[in-house]
This record gives C-alpha cells, sequence and structure tokens, in this order.
C-alpha cells in the first residue's frame, strides 16, 4: 500500500526479535481502529490520527530507527492529546495483554509467533496438545499444532484427486479456520493428527455380551480405546440379571452392575494416551430386572466416578408412567417378561437420585432409534460418554465445533455467507479424518467407514446471542436456534452429497434412510452433532456448546486439578463502553456470578447478560429442543437448576423433554455434589459452610433409621428419618420435606 496523503514515512521500525522491516503506516492505522472498535467508538478521524502518530515519529526518529514499542507509545500519546482517552485506554489495556501473551508464549514454546489464543488457552495447549520432546519439553509452537493438524488431515485429499499439490490449497484452508478459530475438531484430532499414533475420534460405543470372555475383551478393547485417547459408552442391558444361574459353572450371575464396577476399576488405572483420564458413559434399559440397583449404584459420591449413567426409557414405560400403571421387566436371555414394576414408582427414583447428585440422566432410546439413519446396520444401544453421539455397537465418531461467536460481522449481525463455507469446509475436514483415522481396532474400522458418520456442532452460542444483543431466556433465541441449527445441517447435507458425488456415498447407503428418503447419493449417515466442547471452547476462548453463560465471573477446574478463571469479555467490553465499569463493580460481580441483583447494572444489561442459573428450567429445556429438531445425531447439555429446585422440577423437566422432542436430558441441581468442575463467583468461608450443610442434609434422604411404610417398588419395609422414607432393599427413597 501507498503510503497515506501529507506523511512523510519513516522507512524502518525494528520488530521486538531485532529484525528491521519496512515501515507500514497503514498497520498503525488498523491498530487504532481495534481500539475504536472495542469501545465501539466512530472512527472517522482515523485517516487524521494516523498522519498525527507518523509525523510525530519522523520527528522523534528522524536520525534513528524506531522500535515498534515507540511506535506504540507514540500512539497512545497522540490519543490522549486529541481527547479519545476510552480509546488510548482499551490501546493500553490491549499491549498489556499481548505482552503478558508473549511472556506465556516464550517460557512454553520459546517463540513470539502472531496467535489468536488467550493465555490460558495457551497453558491448555501446553498441558495436553502440543508435542513434547523425551525429556517433556515443549517443542512445538501452536501454529505448528495447528500446521500439523492441518496437513495431516488434507493429505487425504490424494486419495481422491490426481493433481500433485491437491492438499496444499485445502490444508491452508483447514489451518485458517483452526488459527482463526472458526472451527475446532475434538481434541483426539488436536492430540494426534500427524503423530504415530494417529487415534483421531473422540466417541466410541462398545457391545457388552453376555458371557464372561465378552465381558473381559470389553474391558481390554476400553483400554485401548482410553488409552488413544477417546470415550467409550456402554449397554449393559444384554447381561443378565442378579441371581441367575449360570449354566457353564453353575454359579449364580452377580448381574451388569457388578462388572460395571469391574469396568470403572480398571478405567481407573488407564490414562488417555497420558493426556486425560478415560470416560465411559452406562447405560442399563428401564425394562431390565436389575434396573433399581443400577439407579442407585451412584448415591454415594465417589462411587462409579468413572461412568455417566443414563436409563434407557422406552416409549413403553412412558405410556405406563402416563397411565400409572405397572410395566414387564425383561429379561435379556429370552426376551420375556419376567415380572412387573410400576411406572411412577421407578420413575419417582430415578428423579430422586438425579436430584440428590445429578444421575443417572435419561435417554429415550426409541426416540434415538426412530432417528437411526442406517438402521440396516443394526439398532442403537447406546451413547458416547456426554450422550450426543448415538452409536452402534464397535462404531466411532470424530466431532468438530463452528465457533459461532465468529460468525457475527462487524454490524452485530450474522454472517450467514461465512457460515456456510465454514460449514462446508468443516464437513470436508471431518470427511477427511474418517481416512486418516488409525482405529484401534479392525471391527471399528469397519464399522465406522461403513457408515461414516460425522458430528459437526457448535460452540459459542450463547456468545452470539450477547452480540446480537438476545436474551437467553426468550422466543426470539429458540427462534433462531431453530434457524440456525437447519441452516447448519442443510448446508452440512449439502457438502456430504457433494463430497459424494466425487468420493461416493458411505458403504451402506443402500437401505439406510438417506436412500429411503430420495436421495441418489450421501457421504456421511449423520453430519451433525451438538458436544459440550469443554476444552476445545476453552482454546477457542468461546462459551461452551449450546450452554448459556455460566457466570459472569467463575472460575473452572479442568486438566488435573489446575483452577482457571475467566471473567466475560462481552460484559467487559459493555460495560465499558456504557460507562459503568468499575474495579469495584468486577470484584462485586466476581463474588456473585450474577449481575441479576446488582443495582448498578442497567435494566437491558442484566436481561441479556443472564447465567445459567437466572434461567428457568424450562427455556433450558426449550433451547435444547430447538437445537434438537436439526440435528442428526443428539444434544449435550446440562439442565441446571438452582440449589432450591424441587424433586417435582426435576420430574417436570424429564416429561417435558420427552414430549418435546429431545433423546435425552441430565439435570443438575448445584451444591447437590462437593465436588463441581464449575464455580460461580468467589464463595466466602460462610458460603462453603452453609453448603457442607446443606450436602449433609442431602445425605440423610439415603440413612437408614426406624422402619416405616412399604417401599412402592419391591414392597420391602423403608426406613425413615425426618420426613425421608429409604428402603434398604432396593434405595428407593422418597423425601416430604
Amino acid at each position: 500500500m501507498a503510503p497515506l496523503k501529507n506523511t512523510k514515512t519513516t522507512r524502518h521500525v525494528r520488530k521486538r526479535d531485532g529484525s528491521v522491516v519496512k515501515f507500514d503506516d497503514h498497520k498503525i492505522k488498523e491498530a487504532m481502529k481495534k481500539a475504536f472498535v472495542a469501545v465501539r467508538e466512530p472512527y472517522t478521524e482515523l485517516d487524521d490520527l494516523t498522519i498525527h502518530v507518523v509525523n510525530n515519529v519522523n520527528t522523534k526518529f528522524a536520525k534513528i530507527t524506531p522500535t515498534v514499542e515507540d511506535v506504540s507509545d507514540i500512539i497512545e500519546a497522540v490519543l490522549m492529546e486529541d481527547g479519545y482517552h476510552e480509546v488510548a485506554r482499551a490501546f493500553i489495556l490491549y499491549r498489556e495483554y499481548r505482552k503478558k501473551l508473549r511472556g506465556v508464549q516464550k517460557a512454553v514454546v520459546g517463540s513470539g509467533e502472531k496467535t489468536n489464543l488467550s493465555v490460558n488457552a495457551i497453558r491448555i495447549l501446553e498441558s495436553r496438545y502440543l508435542l513434547k520432546d523425551p525429556n517433556g519439553n515443549v517443542n512445538e509452537t501452536p501454529n505448528q499444532l495447528f500446521s500439523r493438524i492441518a496437513k495431516a488431515i488434507a493429505a487425504v485429499e490424494t486419495k481422491y484427486s490426481k493433481k500433485k499439490d491437491a492438499s496444499e490449497e485445502v490444508a491452508k484452508k483447514f489451518y485458517d479456520m483452526m488459527y482463526t478459530l472458526d472451527f475446532m475438531p475434538n481434541s483426539p484430532t488436536l492430540m494426534n493428527a500427524g503423530t504415530p499414533a494417529g487415534q483421531l475420534s473422540a466417541c466410541f460405543v462398545l457391545p457388552v455380551g453376555d458371557s464372561l470372555i465378552d465381558i473381559f475383551d470389553g474391558i481390554k478393547y476400553t483400554a485401548i480405546i482410553h488409552q488413544s485417547g477417546g470415550g467409550t459408552g456402554f449397554s449393559f442391558s444384554r447381561l443378565r440379571p442378579k441371581g441367575c444361574i449360570v449354566k457353564s459353572s453353575m454359579g449364580v450371575s452377580s448381574g451388569p452392575i457388578s462388572f460395571m464396577g469391574v469396568y470403572n476399576k480398571a478405567t481407573d488405572v488407564i490414562k488417555q494416551g497420558g493426556k486425560r483420564r478415560g470416560a465411559n458413559m452406562g447405560i442399563l434399559r428401564v425394562d431390565h430386572p436389575d434396573i433399581i440397583e443400577f439407579i442407585t449404584c451412584k448415591q454415594r459420591e465417589g462411587d462409579m466416578s468413572n461412568f455417566n449413567l443414563s436409563v434407557a426409557l422406552t416409549d413403553s414405560f412412558m405410556k405406563s408412567l402416563e397411565s400409572d400403571s405397572d410395566y414387564d421387566l425383561i429379561d435379556p436371555r429370552h426376551q420375556e417378561p419376567s415380572g412387573k414394576m410400576n411406572a411412577k414408582s421407578v420413575f419417582d427414583l430415578i428423579t430422586n437420585m438425579a436430584w440428590t447428585n445429578g444421575e443417572p440422566g435419561i435417554i429415550f432410546i426409541d426416540e434415538i432409534n426412530r432417528y437411526n439413519y442406517v438402521p440396516n446396520m443394526g439398532q442403537i444401544e447406546a451413547t458416547n460418554p456426554c450422550g450426543e453421539q448415538p452409536l452402534l455397537p464397535y462404531e466411532s465418531c470424530n466431532l468438530g465445533s463452528i465457533n459461532l461467536a465468529n460468525m457475527v460481522d462487524s454490524e452485530g449481525k450474522i454472517d450467514w455467507k461465512k457460515l456456510k463455507e465454514t460449514v462446508e469446509w468443516s464437513v470436508r475436514f471431518l470427511d477427511n479424518v474418517i481416512d486418516a483415522n488409525n482405529y484401534p481396532l479392525a471391527q471399528i474400522d469397519k464399522v465406522t467407514k461403513s457408515s461414516r458418520k460425522i458430528g459437526l456442532g457448535v460452540m459459542g452460542w450463547a456468545d452470539m446471542l450477547l452480540q446480537l444483543k438476545i436474551s437467553y431466556c426468550s422466543d426470539d433465541a429458540v427462534y433462531l436456534a431453530e434457524k440456525l441449527m437447519k441452516f447448519i445441517t442443510d448446508a452440512g447435507v449439502e457438502a456430504s452429497v457433494a463430497l459424494a458425488e466425487k468420493r461416493g456415498s458411505f458403504p451402506a447407503f443402500k437401505g439406510s434412510k438417506w436412500e429411503q428418503s430420495g436421495f441418489d447419493k450421501m457421504r456421511n449417515a449423520t453430519v451433525t452433532t451438538i458436544a459440550p466442547t469443554g476444552t476445545i471452547s476453552m482454546i477457542a476462548d468461546a462459551s461452551s456448546g449450546i450452554e448459556p453463560l455460566f457466570s459472569i465471573a467463575y472460575t473452572k477446574i479442568a486438566l488435573d486439578e489446575k483452577e482457571f478463571v475467566y471473567v466475560n469479555k462481552y460484559f467487559e467490553r459493555e460495560a465499558k463502553t456504557r460507562g459503568f465499569y468499575t474495579d469495584e463493580l468486577m470484584y462485586k460481580i466476581a463474588k456473585e456470578g450474577s449481575v441479576q441483583n446488582i443495582p448498578e447494572i442497567p435494566e437491558d444489561i442484566k436481561r441479556v447478560f443472564v447465567t445459567t442459573h437466572d434461567i428457568d428450567t424450562e427455556w433450558h429445556i426449550k433451547m435444547q429442543a430447538a437445537f434438537q429438531k436439526y440435528t442428526h445425531n443428539a444434544v449435550s447439555k446440562t439442565i441446571n437448576m438452582p440449589h432450591s429446585a424441587t424433586i417435582d422440577d426435576v420430574k417436570k423437566a424429564y416429561l417435558e423433554s420427552y414430549k418435546l422432542g429431545c433423546k435425552g436430558i441430565t439435570v443438575y441441581r448445584e451444591g447437590s455434589r462437593q465436588l463441581e468442575v464449575l464455580k460461580r463467583g468467589v464463595k466466602d468461608k460462610k458460603s462453603e459452610d452453609d453448603s457442607e450443610e446443606k450436602q449433609k442434609s442431602v445425605q440423610k434422604t439415603i440413612v437408614q433409621k426406624k422402619a416405616s411404610d412399604l417401599c412402592p417398588v419391591c414392597k420391602s419395609k423403608m426406613h425413615a428419618l425426618e420426613g425421608c422414607y429409604t428402603c434398604p432393599s432396593c434405595g428407593y427413597s422418597k423425601c416430604s420435606v
């Protein structure tokens, strides 16, 4: 570019690494423009300000070469001198942040490369993702990580194109998506792409057959998958119930829950590639004879700690629940009725336990199979650990998420063109992963490549709403969720069809629902999934999945108990723009976590900046259902409830989610566990003491005391304490207080 008019531009500038480069006055203009945008002030005088800065540089450094820091000092001085005090403050804060960021980069990787990553993101990459030498020292930069991944995934292009440079342009596009944080693949891809390990999928489901060999084969396969960085889901519904005779030994079966304990213990001693603990999903059908033991197996905190639990509810059970009638228990060996239970009593137990400590969750197994896109390959029995990916036995899926925060333009509107292009390239990326993947088992390789399922999702949904000034708990947000997810899924299907034109349909296409729906071809049996995103949203500095803000200020425990502190950047920006930002106010918000009860905050800000515990349960469920409506697989979302929520609130949430077409639901009542991954605000000693007392009161629901009424589930005598009743035989509990 030519220099701006009326300036005699200094010819050179010295960079921080000591190199001397040509002076570019347009970089000064862009730096100041960012500061103006940060405080939302018009920048109509930008050309004149740039001329002012350049003239000052020329005057002060007529005989010597200025450094980048010298030029930045002059920018600060000019902004202050010309009366742009808030803009100058934004520029100073940005300089300090970049200085801190460079310090972290240097400490981590000895590099001063440009990056869009936050300080916390770089620390996370250092802990888990950047390659290390044999001595454990990091020897890869974040940009090299993105380049490694992009090249490894783009190398698949040569399989489908005869051009020698087929992968180069694609690799650049893949790199750009990650560098700009517009898209991020799941953690195993970030960890292992381009390495000898090469296992790139996050989600697996393994079958658990009703024999000792099948059960322990499952444990062996689980260990292999966890070591490679994946998570596993199981249905234990095929196992014979506790007390059944085992003909081969004439012994007695110990039941599915006992074997879950073996899986749990095995997981305890396995590190996923030395980078994170293994995660499991344990599922049991509601009509299994051991369902009561399953529902109550985590009533003591710490038991089955490596499992998330979900009860698979059937349509038949839900009908019995509606009519308050009994339903059949089914012996899995012969698929014949073996007894009855009262649906309402079992449902009461499920909701009671969920109220007590957040588990079990539920999945609607018949609803899941209604949307099984490859019924010709079999029935779905289980999901991955967070429930968003229903899979067939031995099937895996790789996930990736688009950062919706980056899909809002400078005018505060959704950039639909950019979003569509990002979807198209993301689908291509994820399809390539299937071929680039080094699968841990031959069975998984075969089944996965038969369906070629991918799971493209989103993160930064709450961030998008904040930029659009839409409240999460509003009809506008629910409407936009449906519109947005339909757009993403439609664009994803178009991209998958386009890939099928060149690469062919997934092998199990014939007999699939795509063929039944009139499609001529389809590359991937499923395209979209809403994952919780977790660590990758921390890397992208985006809100998790489709969750609302957890807090305006909060701490998050991750990476083997390391704690990270976050303050919402959109709120801080708005507070500074509106002029109500003070250090004292930020401290108050950090203690509260929410802004709803702080009088200094304007009402329109309170309306938009709602946190998860400011939102009524019905809006959480409506949002999950809105995204589920146009998602091929399932939606991972936690229905967070305040500590004051009742068991009836949990029941209503479960019933409403079924009514609205969700494929599953997980609720969590604040404070119902002693160890929580997310913490709101900053708690003082008194609040911690109060929490301990509340926890003790919850434990009273499972204390066994004097005899009382009969259990409605198994008819044993109940024990009672202060209005709370517990069955010593099956674990059923009920509180009237």
